[in-house]
């Protein structure tokens, strides 16, 4: 029997009743793994509830006293790193350096969250007018939602939570249903550490979720990266609602390399961008223009070995220094790609459409 991945709501992991699910595939070798549960329109506003619930209690507790549950988050992290990492490349795909790396970025965002006291204090300016002084106050907004995508599993849930809930707030978190495992895991360590229940829930769903925690009221602010097609969607139905809604679309990132560049590093640079993470991530190069022929032309002289020299293995092998797309439908995206330059008349330098392993 595959494994049912669990939610995580009112601190503590919660069997899906929707009787719906999507299947989680180990993108190394198109075994399916798990199934992801996809909630109920009940189910997400359960969620919600905890999360109203545990909200007073937590914004009145002193950001001082939040601070020593985030120390000891940060700590447990750091112990679990080791177990944390395989179970997000088993779903995403990324090599075993890769997901440490994610991971570790993440508890950098724990780590800020550490000092919000100082970053909470408030203002006061005196006689900005006559008899008039002046001052401000932070205040927690109150439930607040994330949804995020399947690059980044663990660190972009972590650029969101902690800093909401560490200013007082409570959270409900929509990870992507194709690698939710490591997210709902983080949140259990984070109960460990001594979060109160509710403060922290994880809600796994498809779109019926998304659309249920954009109608709520409960829920005052929204945070979303992904595609600018989902993103522009968040951000017009969070708006119409009157919440507060951060969307951080699909980025393009264009590189110009001059004739007077370091080409090795400029390599370097490509090689990681392109190739970290199977360049599923917002920082890959997309395109890259030279300056002059020959500047092109020793470009490619540099970059093609490399690329042909890539060990590309499962998360499994620690010599892997690129791993799988997520998808059977990403890689067809992929190979129409390149098919389709080819058509158009480029030129092929390296070919990995037929790679076996």
């Amino acid at each position: 029997m595959l494994r049912q991945i669990d939610n995580f709501i009112d601190g503590k992991r919660v069997k899906g009743s929707s009787g719906n699910f999507a299947d989680v595939v180990n993108p190394a070798t198109g075994e399916v793994i798990a199934q992801t549960p996809l909630a109920s329109v009940e189910e997400v506003q359960g969620a919600i509830a905890s999360a109203q619930k545990a909200l007073p209690e937590w914004a009145a507790l002193p950001p001082a006293k939040r601070t020593e549950i985030f120390f000891n988050f940060r700590d447990l992290l750091k112990k679990h790193a080791e177990e944390l990492a395989p179970l997000l490349s088993r779903e995403h795909g990324k090599t075993h350096p890769d997901a440490m790396g994610e991971i570790g970025r993440g508890i950098e965002v724990v780590e800020f969250a550490c000092g919000i006291a100082h970053l909470l204090k408030g203002e006061y300016s005196e006689a900005v007018a006559r008899g008039v002084d002046s001052y401000t106050l932070r205040q927690p907004v109150g439930v607040c939602a994330g949804i995020t995508p399947f690059n980044f599993p663990a660190m972009v849930p972590m650029w969101m939570y902690p800093v909401a809930i560490a200013c007082g707030n409570t959270f409900v978190l929509k990870p992507s249903e194709k690698d939710p495992t490591v997210a709902v895991r983080i949140a259990e360590l984070f109960s460990e550490a001594g979060l109160p229940d509710g403060v922290l829930n994880v809600i796994n769903g498809d779109k019926l979720a998304v659309d249920t925690l954009l109608a709520a009221p409960e829920i005052g602010a929204v945070s979303f990266v992904g595609s600018t097609a989902i993103g522009e969607q968040i951000y017009t139905k969070g708006c119409a609602s009157g919440k507060r809604v951060q969307a951080l679309c699909g980025a393009k990132n264009h590189m110009v390399v001059m004739p007077d560049a370091d080409l090795d590093q400029t390599v370097d640079a490509l090689i990681g961008s392109g190739y970290g993470s199977a360049g599923e991530r917002c920082m890959a190069i997309s395109v890259v223009v030279t300056v002059e022929d020959k500047t092109a032309d020793d470009l490619v002289e540099r970059l093609a070995p490399r690329v042909r020299d890539l060990k590309i293995a499962p998360y499994t092998d620690p010599e892997a220094e690129m791993g799988p797309v997520i998808s059977k439908e990403s890689l067809d995206r992929i190979n129409g790609l390149i098919d389709s330059g080819v058509k158009a008349g480029a030129d092929l330098v390296v070919d990995g459409r037929d790679l076996k392993l």
